[in-house]
């Protein structure tokens, strides 16, 4: 039986690599159809942020990617409720639809996967 996956990605878009490869990351493991579940937290929220344009900053715009993670099997998306709000993010217009969890929720995620990555 294959292991269950959390991918925590806590970059912005534009502040490196490390949303990339969480990206990545998560692609690759819906491709094999393994369990796994992407959470958004701290900076990594604002990869959901609407309207972004990342060709200003001469990178590369993650939302068309983040909008085939249905395709490649990934539903299990997440974000954290307190780093949307200190980063004056409203739920309801987020590019991607995900579950919004509150701190004690956020344990309960981490403790229900085998296996966690931070990025």
């Amino acid at each position: 039986m294959a292991r269950s996956m959390l991918i925590i990605t806590r970059q912005a878009p534009w502040a490196g690599p490390s949303a990339r490869e969480a990206l990545d990351i998560v692609l690759a493991g819906g491709a094999f159809e393994l369990p796994l579940a992407l959470l958004f937290l701290d900076d990594g929220v604002f990869q959901l942020a609407p309207e972004q344009q990342a060709a200003r900053l001469q990178q590369k715009d993650l939302t068309a990617n983040l909008q085939a993670l249905p395709m490649f099997g990934v539903d299990s998306l997440f974000a954290a409720k307190r780093s949307l709000s200190e980063r004056g993010l409203d739920e309801a217009t987020l590019s991607l639809q995900v579950e919004v969890l509150g701190d004690a929720d956020l344990s309960a995620l981490i403790n229900r996967y085998d296996h966690v990555i931070t990025l």
